[in-house]
């Protein structure tokens, strides 16, 4: 008996040996991330929508200079003057509700593109400053591709639209001596590097080009030959009532905003122009070029709040017409942001929402605002940032119960 016991309490030594207090604890088992291709967002309309956007933010982190970028700047204005609401002072008369950002940062790129795509938009139009290096051009560039990026994991499309003027600017800055050939360099760029991509829109097997003029090549002679490197010519498209700048390189027009804008809408709609056209809805236009030092002022289309963007949107969904261009998604210098903001909240989108037939409100773009904040919230924390992967690819395909489940797990 005396043997057992002793035996016994060997085994007990042993044993606790064995589990040592000091050994560390288990690890829990780490979050994997499951890859779901994007599925596209059902709604009744079936008109294209797409929405003109600026890659052109910067923030003090990602600019070479390490100061805030122009356009939340102009010429005398300063965000790190803060408020006591708590918002920075920038170049503009509307506060994006993120704050003040940068184009090319990763979490604000994700949160601008679902938003877009549970709004029922199909595509951007991407404003695109072309390869000269002047000014912040390539940075634009650069946000450009980081944006496109990460199109084809949210489902959306894309287009450039080509600032032509800027080729100007180069040659009076005597940064370039030809003006063809640096027009010509973009376009080999465009073709090589944009074109061929899935997710590029095409007009009957060509890459549609818009350009936002034309203003430096006006004839169609120049237009020939800045086109004159492609194998394949795009589905060329102009401002309105300035096809004739490009002759028969142009294949459609484009609207935009001006003022009388519901008058200039309707006569687009319904001129007896007879190239495709492109219908345009905005929310309105409110530029802060005299206050902010760049300038005179444009003209006014009040907001009324989202009454003008109704007005513009309902003409463009019954002209008839196959694709619709938002302007724009950020333009806040103009004051013809989309995008939530403080002042318009989610307006815009949930209007969209509606008007095109989409199963979702503002809840679900909440969800993308809640996603941003997570992202920001804890940037250094890899295992939240797997879950909020895993939130991203249950948005793009539509999974919005587990995306909304598995947010709230996230702390």
């Amino acid at each position: 008996m005396r043997i057992h016991a002793l035996l016994l309490c060997a085994m007990l030594i042993v044993c606790a040996c064995g589990k040592s207090s000091d050994d560390p604890p288990q690890k829990s088992e780490e979050f994997k991330v499951t890859v779901y291709p994007a599925e596209k967002v059902q709604k009744t309309k079936t008109q294209k929508v797409y929405v003109h956007l600026m890659p052109w933010f910067e923030s003090k982190e990602t600019s070479p200079d390490g100061k805030w970028g122009q356009h939340w700047t102009m010429a005398n204005k300063n965000p790190d003057i803060i408020n006591g609401s708590g918002q920075r002072e920038i170049a503009a008369h509307f506060y994006p509700l993120t704050g003040p950002y940068a184009s090319g940062d990763a979490a604000i790129i994700e949160y601008q593109l679902l938003l877009m795509k549970l709004s029922g938009i199909d595509g951007v139009f991407i404003d695109w400053p072309g390869t000269t290096v002047l000014y912040d051009y390539p940075l634009l560039v650069k946000n450009t591709e980081k944006l496109i990026a990460k199109l084809d994991k949210v489902g959306l499309t894309f287009a450039i639209v080509y600032e032509d003027q800027n080729i100007n600017h180069a040659y009076d800055a005597k940064v370039i001596s030809d003006k063809l050939a640096a027009a010509q360099q973009d376009m080999a760029y465009l073709s090589s590097n944009y074109f061929t991509k899935s997710s590029y829109i095409k007009l009957n097997n060509k890459p549609l080009l818009m350009v936002f003029g034309p203003q430096t090549f006006t004839t169609e002679n120049e237009w020939t030959n800045v086109f004159n490197g492609l194998s394949t010519k795009p589905a060329f498209f102009t401002l309105w009532n300035a096809s004739s700048k490009s002759g028969k390189n142009a294949t459609g027009e484009f609207a935009w905003v001006t003022k009388p804008h519901l008058a200039d809408l309707n006569n687009f709609y319904g001129n007896a122009y007879s190239g495709v056209k492109i219908a345009s809805a905005y929310p309105g236009f409110k530029d802060f070029y005299t206050q902010g030092g760049w300038g005179n002022t444009l003209f006014t289309i009040d907001h009324n709040n989202i009454s003008t963007f109704n007005a513009t949107l309902d003409l463009a969904l019954n002209s008839g017409l196959e694709s619709i261009q938002l302007v724009t998604w950020n333009d806040y210098g103009e004051g013809t942001m989309l995008e939530p903001t403080k002042e318009f909240g989610y307006g815009f989108l949930t209007s969209l929402q509606s008007k095109l037939g989409v199963n979702y409100t503002q809840t679900e773009l909440e969800l993308v605002a809640k996603l941003y904040e997570m992202r920001k919230k804890y940037p250094g924390s890899a295992e939240n940032q797997k879950k909020m992967d895993q939130v991203f690819y249950y948005l793009v395909s539509n999974k919005i119960t587990e995306a909304k489940a598995l947010l709230q797990e996230i702390k």
